[in-house]
């Protein structure tokens, strides 16, 4: 496996990491502090490209790959979470379900907003009692003439009720399948639901520990009436279509953590070379000095596991035990290194005007969304052969949308 970047992806990631240092990082505090979703910003992401890159140039994409997606992703992650977060679920999940399974006419509807920038998507898949176990999904869509009529609720959704989010692709239970064996399990579907559909409501934008401007909302659906045609994908695949659209979701959350693990790193590392005690900087303390080699090794570490299951994605191998590994590595990395950050700032490592004290806040959730650390260890043993895949329709899949 071949960890050097090409001179295009390393053209790319220094273009995202110089908007991420004099765009994004000069108005982090304001938005974070105000709680609201940058749409400016957003928008000025677009411009650059970076929610059209893994897609051909025909929807307005730009023709690159998921990877360069990653690398842009992990350089806003270095100064910004909650942005990073809304290109990597605007992409990840938002968008790249539609252009995998969608028909021609929903590619054409809804890609070239969405690829520029101009709107989001999100992605209902969790549920209050149907997260890591999304085979208990109850919301319905089912099929009514020429219409499909959707109620339930999902919760946790991300990119789901911004100023410019267009649509919510959501995953619900559109009758049953009968199984060799004589049972009978849920048979799941992707339906798009655009937003302002009648019935359609979007709940109050939750009350975050972290990532506060990032958009999360609850959705509910009381007999939503959608076009049969807004059905995404083959009727009854909304299983196995989530379960692929999650694994590459853990490649680009990985490289999400890998970037705030990378930004706890240099601003430690910052700190210890400019911080005087005693008449000398705090960087030559062995136990200071140690703290941020150990940073250092976990960031490495966490880039390659990224980098290792992005390259067998793009190349169409197999990479879900590497998706599960780099998720379960960067996560840890990046807690781990907004803890040692803040230590080493001390006071200065509370205040949220840092940005060491928004990665110590954001960096919690990197360990529980898109599968919990848990859920990764249950997937890596059961691809070892130490547990038996579990019966019905049961599914680990991850505690957000």
């Amino acid at each position: 496996m071949d960890y050097q970047l090409t001179a295009e992806e390393r053209e790319l990631y220094e273009r995202a990491k110089a908007f991420a240092d004099t765009v994004v990082a000069p108005a982090s505090y304001e938005y974070d502090t105000a709680r609201r979703v940058p749409v400016e910003i957003i928008a000025q992401m677009g411009e650059e490209g970076f929610f059209g890159l893994p897609f051909p140039v025909e929807y307005g994409g730009q023709g690159k790959d998921y990877f360069q997606l990653c690398l842009a992703v992990e350089a806003i992650g270095r100064v910004d979470q909650s942005l990073g977060v809304t290109l990597e679920a605007g992409v990840g999940l938002g968008v790249l379900c539609l252009y995998e399974y969608g028909t021609e006419e929903q590619r054409r509807t809804w890609l070239p907003d969405l690829l520029a920038g101009r709107a989001l998507a999100g992605f209902g898949l969790t549920e209050a009692e149907a997260g890591s176990d999304a085979g208990a999904t109850k919301t319905t869509a089912v099929l009514d003439g020429d219409e499909w009529v959707v109620n339930g609720s999902k919760q946790f959704i991300t990119n789901s009720g911004s100023p410019i989010t267009s649509i919510n692709t959501i995953v619900a239970v559109t009758g049953e399948e009968a199984r060799p064996d004589g049972s009978v399990r849920k048979e799941l579907s992707t339906i798009i639901v655009p937003n302002g559909t009648p019935g359609f409501t979007i709940g109050p934008a939750y009350d975050k520990v972290g990532w506060n401007t990032s958009d999360t909302h609850p959705l509910f659906f009381e007999d939503v009436r959608v076009p049969a045609s807004n059905l995404l994908g083959e009727r009854g695949r909304g299983y196995a279509n989530f379960l692929k659209a999650l694994d590459g979701g853990r490649v680009a959350f990985a490289a999400l953590a890998t970037g705030a693990a990378q930004g706890c790193l240099e601003q430690a590392l910052a700190r210890a070379k400019t911080r005087n005690v005693f008449g000398t900087n705090i960087g030559s303390f062995q136990h200071i000095a140690f703290t941020i080699a150990r940073m250092q090794a976990r960031v490495h570490q966490a880039r390659l596991t990224w980098h290792d299951a992005a390259r067998k994605m793009i190349a169409g191998q197999p990479f879900k035990t590497e998706a599960s590994i780099a998720k379960l590595v960067a996560s840890e990395a990046a807690m781990d290194n907004a803890r040692d950050a803040a230590q080493i700032w001390g006071g200065y490592g509370f205040l949220n005007e840092n940005v060491v004290a928004r990665h110590y806040r954001d960096s919690k959730i990197l360990e529980i969304g898109e599968g919990t650390s848990e859920v990764q260890l249950m997937i890596l043993t059961r691809q070892l052969g130490l547990t038996e895949q579990s019966g019905g329709s049961a599914t680990v899949t991850g505690e957000r949308g």
